[in-house]
């Protein structure tokens, strides 16, 4: 196993050959904003979140599909970067119908938690106000299309760790919407197995538990530890 050592903000760290900037950085304590990043599942780089500056490049670089190099000098936290985010931040909740107060997981959600870290009070952008519907034809969950920042975190869940692949993507820019089967109604899948993976890692109020009031849901990405450890190691972890 080949050592990189390289340089993240000012502090030497080191990781291993194939290892990302993202998970380098934050097994050293530094921690870079991602909403499409969830532990226990592959990365794609949606969110664009995680973008870092490298020295020697000209362009922006998604620190969870960068693999570290010996020598890097790395910054996370410039006022080119934040102002990047902030934007991004912006966008996403411009471009649909993110309404906090009633929402049931106000105080609990990464986007609006993202919003305060940077701190946006406020969005410069027109907002779309798109006319977007809510599923709730599941017996236990619902889908809302208002809330969701296409991050495909359930996407990638539902095929790598439950191995059911529901969820998808339909259309494409503004009019992309997550779809469970071939656009079928959630309650009707066949290949829902029902075990709520997906509800617990959307980081925001897209996805629900029924029967959760304004703010009261609360949600749980531990089972992956469980689940991913059990299967490369073959042993539960407490």
């Amino acid at each position: 196993m080949s050592v990189r050592t390289l340089e993240i903000d000012g502090k030497a760290v080191t990781g291993v050959a194939g290892q990302s900037i993202f998970s380098v950085a934050w097994d050293n304590g530094i921690h870079i904003p991602r909403l499409c990043h969830v532990g226990g599942v592959s990365d794609v780089g949606a969110c664009r979140l995680c973008m870092v500056e490298v020295e020697g490049q000209r362009k922006l670089v998604a620190a969870c599909m960068t693999p570290v190099e010996e020598g890097m000098v790395i910054r996370t936290n410039t006022e080119q970067l934040l102002a990047h985010r902030r934007l991004i931040v912006e966008l996403l909740f411009a471009e649909r119908n993110h309404i906090c107060a009633v929402c049931v997981v106000n105080g609990a959600c990464e986007l609006q938690d993202l919003a305060a870290s940077l701190g946006i009070d406020h969005v410069r952008l027109r907002y779309r106000f798109p006319t977007l519907s809510v599923d709730t034809s599941h017996e236990r969950f619902g889908l809302d299309h208002n809330r969701c920042v296409l991050c495909s975190r359930c996407i990638r869940v539902c095929d790598e760790v439950e191995g059911a692949h529901t969820w998808d993507f339909s259309g494409r820019g503004v009019n992309s919407l997550l779809i469970s089967d071939l656009g079928e109604a959630w309650g009707e899948s066949e290949s829902c197995t029902s075990c709520g993976k997906c509800v617990q890692v959307c980081p925001t109020g897209a996805l629900f538990a029924k029967g959760k009031m304004v703010s009261e849901m609360r949600k749980d990405r531990r089972f992956l530890k469980y689940i991913v450890t059990a299967r490369e190691k073959h042993e539960w972890v407490r």
